[in-house]
C-alpha cells in the first residue's frame, strides 16, 4: 500500500505540474488574444514644418528627412559662400546631395 501512495504522489506532482503549465500557456495566449482586439493610441509624428532653406539654421536644417547636423553645416556653408539657393534643384550642388535626399527632403523646403 506504502507503494501505491508513494507512486500517486509521485504522479500526482507530474500532474499538477503540466496542469500549471498548460494554465500558464492558456492564461497567456489569452492576454495575447485580448491585446489583439485593444486598440492603442500611439503619437503620429507629424511631417516636419516647410522650412526655408534660405533662412534656416544648420539646427532647424536638422528637422528634415536624412538631413543630419553634418549636412545641414555643408548646407549652411555653400550659401553662405555662394548666395541664397533659387531653387530647389540648386540643393543639388551641396555635396551630399543627391537626386534621391533631394526627393525625400523637397515636399518639406520652401526655397523663394
Amino acid at each position: 500500500m506504502r507503494e501505491f501512495v508513494t507512486r500517486f504522489t509521485k504522479e500526482g506532482i507530474i500532474l499538477l505540474i503540466l496542469s500549471v503549465v498548460l494554465l500558464t500557456g492558456i492564461i497567456i495566449g489569452a492576454v495575447r488574444h485580448a491585446q489583439k482586439g485593444r486598440i492603442t493610441f500611439e503619437a503620429i509624428a507629424e511631417k516636419p514644418v516647410s522650412v526655408n532653406v534660405n533662412e534656416a539654421s544648420a539646427g532647424e536644417l536638422t528637422v528634415l528627412p536624412g538631413i543630419g547636423e553634418e549636412l545641414a553645416s555643408r548646407i549652411v556653408a555653400y550659401r553662405s559662400e555662394h548666395g541664397a539657393f533659387l531653387c530647389p534643384e540648386s540643393l543639388l550642388n551641396v555635396s551630399g546631395i543627391g537626386q534621391t535626399k533631394l526627393e525625400k527632403i523637397k515636399p518639406f523646403i520652401e526655397v523663394p
